[in-house]
């Protein structure tokens, strides 16, 4: 009955924050330059620029991280491969865009999809795979079925590109080489030319290919640009020639009056003259550039950032805006503010971010360098925000400065991974690596340590306080979870499992809470006897490592390292929708105040807003 309720019932996505900036050329605008489309994950995004609205293509989509995708010339067709495990079928999804209908799935290719190109008149479609396949393949796009295939070259592959007018030509480049190839439809066959380079050797990451097909311009790792005359394959020159770009040239795209624009492994956006290859402007992003795409006007172009960071720039001026900025790598937690639901605040490796839910818009920051952020709490009054990082700091900031409150030195050895603010807002409870449960009376200018507690054996992962501040709960890796009495500091009962814990929750009545862990088993218990009442499977597949509970207390959401986010019906114990757009593990997930929303977040830095299901009891209830 559950699996049932469990294939029928999809969660319904309504908005994420995030973009896999390390996705090359991932960053795609439509020809009518309204809508700009990227991956987060499994998920691909069509964002409208005019009214912020987000669709996903997603149905019978990816179940793996998107590696690239590319546009038909029409703005019709979005191709988009993926990444798997080594050895397994990667699959290539041909998507009708206005419509997110699948219109071919295509599988030949094993590992990874590396780059994919439409040809001009959106007849063919040429796939090539990663290191792992590194083979070029033609296909048909209206019967979906393979032409012929070959061998990309002797090394890695990274690009492959149609000519712009002929469908019967394309060249690929990659680790010393660069191949135009001839698409013979009749006899199913490809057949390459070696450009040649000369003495060159390099490594060619992008390619683009002037509007005549004359010339084609390769950004090279070592940070220079290759031109090559492609009627006669030849290298024509390099530029530029005293300063390569540092880090290697990442992206390249073609104004319209045939100049170039480049992006660099270290943020720098340069602007460089067709004829002479020489940089006129620059300018520094933030993070290494990944994706350059041109408006349609030809005055303005999108950059993407491996940082996740989406900007807009001037042509003429090089004055440019942040239009869109996120994680960009795993998000560890996640809390909304005591009965309010407008923000959320997150923590990861890099930062801790205050987000607005429905405009998806980031309010503030806070960084500390060179470390990361493993847990966040807010205070009830919503006057501070509580973290633990990795130095063993617990770092108190305000909520709308970003100021440092306070910080507790040593407060653990080795990471802090949980903390826990009374409702009174007077203490502090913090769990670390080092097994410790810590309490603290937390003042205006002073914060003491008013007892260690070491029972557990390992890290702990979670801390549930009771609503009244006289009883917590923390859970442990070492398979135990204890009942401790706050105002004593001492142990009141303990209950063990044969599993590592990673979550725990009180019902809102208090009377039983929930813990999930790595056997993969949702567990009921007694609040007050420790006693398992029900023990629920998680997941068939991986450890379950989040979960969280309605205020009402009807419903909870558990999700983890098998990608899907899972509403159940707390009384029943039956799962009633999932969702899957994750494409890491799920960290965190929670309940907004209001009901409305589950925010979900994971290893690959994406933040998903779901809408919560409304519960519906059963016949017998009514």
């Amino acid at each position: 009955m559950a699996d049932e309720g469990f294939q029928r019932k999809s969660l319904v996505l309504e908005s994420v924050i995030g973009f896999a900036g390390n996705v090359p050329d991932g960053l795609v605008l439509h020809p009518d330059d309204e809508h700009i489309i990227y991956p987060l994950g499994s998920t691909i995004v069509v964002k409208n620029l005019l009214q912020n609205s987000q669709r996903f293509l997603q149905k019978n989509g990816h179940d793996r991280s998107v590696s690239c995708l590319v546009l038909s010339p029409s703005g019709r067709y979005l191709a988009s491969g993926q990444e798997t495990h080594m050895g397994f079928p990667a699959v290539v999804i041909i998507w009708e865009l206005e419509s997110g209908e699948v219109v071919h799935r295509l599988k030949l290719h094993k590992g990874k999809i590396q780059d994919l190109a439409f040809s001009h008149c959106e007849s063919f479609l040429a796939t090539l795979g990663g290191p792992d396949d590194n083979k070029l393949v033609m296909w048909d796009l209206e019967s979906g079925e393979p032409i012929c295939g070959s061998p990309a070259a002797n090394d890695n592959a990274h690009c492959v590109h149609f000519f712009n007018n002929d469908a019967f030509k394309l060249v690929t480049a990659g680790k010393y080489n660069l191949r135009v190839w001839d698409f013979d439809r009749a006899n199913r066959k490809i057949r390459p030319t070696d450009c040649r380079l000369g003495q060159l050797k390099r490594v060619i990451n992008c390619v683009s290919i002037d509007a005549n097909d004359e010339f084609m311009y390769c950004g090279t790792g070592s940070g220079d640009l290759l031109q090559i005359a492609l009627e006669a394959k030849l290298f024509r020159q390099l530029g530029p020639r005293k300063k390569p770009f540092s880090l290697g040239i990442r992206s390249v795209v073609q104004t319209h009056q045939g100049d170039l624009v480049i992006g660099s492994g270290d943020g720098t956006v340069a602007f460089m003259r067709k004829g002479t290859l020489r940089a006129t402007r620059r300018l520094k992003l933030d993070g290494a550039v990944t994706s350059l795409v041109m408006n349609a006007a030809g005055d303005h172009f999108f950059v993407g950032t491996a940082t996740s960071n989406v900007y807009l720039v001037h042509l003429d001026s090089f004055e440019y805006e942040l239009r869109n900025s996120s994680h960009f790598g795993r998000i560890n937690d996640l809390c909304f503010p005591h009965g309010f639901s407008e923000l959320f605040v997150t923590c990861s490796r890099n930062d801790i971010r205050v987000w607005h839910t429905r405009n998806r818009t980031e309010l503030l920051r806070i960084q500390v360098p060179n470390l990361e952020c493993h847990c966040v709490n807010l205070t009830k009054d919503g006057k501070s925000i509580i973290s633990g990082w990795s130095d063993g700091k617990v770092r108190a900031f305000k909520p709308k400065s970003g100021k440092l409150l306070y910080a507790i030195n040593d407060a653990h050895e080795g990471a802090v991974l949980c903390v826990e603010s009374s409702n009174d807002g007077r203490q502090l409870i913090s769990g670390g690596q080092d097994g410790r449960i810590r309490l603290w009376d937390i003042g205006i200018d002073t914060q003491v340590m008013r007892a260690s507690l070491k029972e557990h054996k390992a890290p702990i992962k979670a801390i549930a306080l009771r609503a009244d501040d006289t009883e917590f709960l923390s859970a442990a890796c070492d398979g135990s979870i204890i009942v401790w009495d706050l105002h004593q500091a001492k142990r009141i009962n303990a209950v063990f499992a044969t599993t590592q814990f990673q979550s725990i929750g009180y019902h809102p009545d208090e009377s039983q809470f929930l813990s999930t862990g790595t056997d993969r088993k949702i567990t009921y218990w007694d609040a007050v006897e420790g006693s398992e009442i029900r023990i629920l499977d998680g997941s068939t597949s991986d450890d379950v490592l989040t979960l969280a509970i309605s205020a009402d207390g009807e419903q909870f959401v558990s999700a983890g390292a098998d990608k899907h986010v899972s509403v159940w019906n707390y009384d029943e114990g039956l799962r009633t929708h999932f969702g899957q757009g994750h494409s890491g593990a799920v960290t965190a997930v929670k309940i907004s105040p209001d009901q409305e929303m589950i925010v979900s977040v994971g290893n690959e830095g994406g933040i998903f807003l779901w809408q919560l299901p409304n519960f519906e009891p059963s016949p017998d209830e009514e």
